[in-house]
């Protein structure tokens, strides 16, 4: 029997055999990192070498990295009123991107009616215009924008959202989880304020995630209280194995990070190319720049759930969005803020790809898609 194919990697990444290591060494240890003693200093050690790799790998300084339990916690974290620069006003309201991912269209810790929607265009990509109408006269304003969207991979207009933002006297959060590993990131280069990641998108551990703060910014309410961990931003103890193996998985990733995006953006290609050609199949985001790993595609009479077991039942992993509905297979609110109807919304199908996708993959992807295009869409 042949293997199975997974093309699932926007959803997590396999563990990368430098994070598996990290960990195993790390799990030896039986200090806590904020004890005083050898076995603490020697835990803590590698929260803070950790810390520093992901610091320089996005251009930020160690002390401003708070460690998280997934890219959620961090993006709620984030999204927190009263946060302010040292000469500005502190943020009153919330402006997130249509097509954020469901942790920040709940809009962390900001009563809902301070929370507003930014359009985007029918390409997936937010709308500056409406952007600036929305900051204009009101307010001061946390905006949240994602560097790359997970479902469609679209790639967002961040350092130009930003200067508006600025301009207009407000804060610009950045989730830059699907991006991490993918594209070089630079958080200076965005003009990002707040950034948030997850190690298990980039090949780390799952339930770790990190939120980078920007220098002088100053209101962060921290969600967990106890301890001082986390320079006071984050209490609780470490996971020191997990933040291990977060850290040794981002020295792995920037050392092939454009020799693998190369590669991923040849397959990805072949790959949108078949299925379209397949049952006339539309690949959304086709038209903008897309992170170099992601396809999301339907076609008409296409139903996604369907579709997803029709794939498994081929060997084939793949999915129908985010992976953040409890194994729902959902209606995509990202297609809908794109103007995409119901029923258009309701057949997407993602495959995204990684560092060990293989030719013979996007070869056996496609055979799939030729068999269950024949058979689903005639039914």
């Amino acid at each position: 029997m042949p293997s199975r194919v997974y093309l699932d990697w926007n959803a997590t990444t396999p563990l990368r055999p430098e994070a598996r290591a990290a960990m195993l060494a790390a799990w030896e240890l039986i200090g806590n990192p904020s004890s005083v003693h050898a076995e603490g200093r020697e835990a803590r050690r590698l929260v803070e070498d950790a810390r520093a790799v992901l610091a320089a790998a996005v251009g930020a300084l160690p002390r401003n990295v708070v460690f998280t339990s997934s890219g959620t916690e961090a993006n709620t974290l984030a999204l927190s009123p009263g946060l302010r620069r040292p000469s500005g006003e502190p943020a009153r309201r919330l402006l997130v991107s249509a097509v954020e991912h469901p942790s920040v269209l709940a809009g962390g810790r900001f009563p809902p009616d301070d929370v507003g929607q930014i359009r985007v265009t029918r390409s997936g990509v937010v709308d500056l215009d409406h952007l600036r109408d929305l900051l204009a006269g009101g307010r001061p304003a946390l905006v949240s924008i994602m560097a790359a969207n997970n479902e469609t991979g679209a790639l967002q207009p961040v350092a130009e959202a930003a200067r508006i933002v600025h301009e207009a006297g407000g804060l610009l959060h950045v989730d830059a989880i699907q991006a991490l590993g993918k594209i070089p990131i630079e958080i200076n280069a965005m003009g990002a304020d707040l950034a948030t990641f997850s190690a298990h998108k980039v090949g780390g551990p799952k339930g770790v995630g990190a939120l980078i703060v920007a220098e002088g910014l100053t209101g962060l309410e921290p969600l967990l209280r106890g301890g001082g961990q986390e320079l006071n931003r984050r209490a609780g103890t470490e996971n020191v194995a997990g933040i291990a193996g977060f850290g040794a998985v981002m020295k792995a990733a920037l050392q092939t990070l454009s020799e693998d995006a190369e590669r991923m953006t040849s397959l990805r290609d072949r790959l949108a190319n078949g299925i379209r050609a397949i049952a006339g199949a539309t690949i959304f985001s086709d038209e903008v720049e897309r992170l170099p790993n992601t396809v999301l595609f339907t076609a008409r009479g296409l139903k996604a759930e369907t579709a997803v077991i029709g794939f498994d039942l081929e060997g084939i992993a793949v999915s129908s969005g985010s992976a953040c509905s409890s194994g729902k297979v959902q209606p995509s609110h990202v297609l809908s803020a794109m103007g995409y109807d119901p029923v258009v919304a309701q057949g997407a199908v993602r495959l995204s790809l990684g560092w060990s996708t293989e030719p013979d993959d996007i070869n056996r992807a496609l055979e799939a898609w030729r068999k269950l295009g024949n058979t689903l869409l005639r039914a």
